[in-house]
């Protein structure tokens, strides 16, 4: 795994952490989506009559139809997929970014970040054009796997378009299922949030603006501030 070591910095504690490169993941990480989400979802389950208490538990960090496949199934599952993309691409204009993602990934090399979430491309697309984020061309998508998270297949695909092993990678995730699919990966894992997790993750931060870029020839350096608010 890439190394971690623990330095002071502005007398604050410091991780720093060498790698070869950077594996995000999207909703809670990179952009700011839960407000929209959720109303989303309850505008499904009205429409579905389904109870959308478990739905709200159940959906973090995982594939929506992986979801609504404990619920439903054959067409009416079908039907609530795409549906549930409508609602939350009609939704995502509203996306902000999250804090520090777009001065972290102005700094990251292009070549060695990318993408991997549990939405579709569509709505992956839309949220990051709301967001003002940019696109990588090597995102891994819903569509992109046969096993979403809490399986490490899409971090295990993230980290092959990049062209890296992925225990040469660092993972920023802020769901517990994304936590465990980083760590089956056998990547090094920074928990973004203050959602507990099953897992003991390398670091945890509040979010992004918490991490700094050190290149230094074609060495790439992650320092990261646990206690930054």
């Amino acid at each position: 795994m890439p190394s971690a070591d623990r330095t002071e910095s502005d007398h604050r504690d410091t991780i720093e952490i060498a790698t070869e490169a950077v594996l995000f993941d999207n909703d809670g990480v990179l952009v700011d989506s839960h407000a929209e989400t959720e109303r989303a979802w309850r505008r499904l389950a009205d429409e579905f009559r389904l109870d959308v208490e478990p739905l709200l538990v159940e959906l973090v960090g995982v594939r929506a139809a992986d979801t609504l496949g404990r619920h439903l199934d054959g067409d009416t599952l079908t039907a609530a997929v795409h549906r549930l993309e409508d609602l939350e691409v009609e939704l995502a204009p509203l996306t902000r970014a999250g804090r520090g993602a777009a001065e972290l990934l102005r700094r990251l090399p292009a070549a060695r970040w990318t993408v991997v979430t549990s939405a579709s491309r569509r709505l992956a697309i839309a949220r990051w054009g709301g967001a003002g984020l940019p696109v990588s061309p090597v995102a891994v998508t819903a569509e992109d796997v046969s096993r979403g998270k809490p399986d490490p297949e899409p971090f295990l695909v993230g980290a092959a378009r990049l062209g890296v092993d992925p225990s040469r990678c660092v993972i920023f995730e802020d769901s517990p299922s994304g936590g465990r699919a980083a760590e089956a990966a056998g990547a090094t894992v920074v928990a973004v949030g203050p959602q507990p997790w099953t897992i003991e993750p390398a670091v945890r931060i509040p979010d992004l603006s918490a991490v700094a870029v050190e290149l230094t020839d074609g060495t790439m350096t992650l320092r990261l501030r646990p206690g930054t608010h």
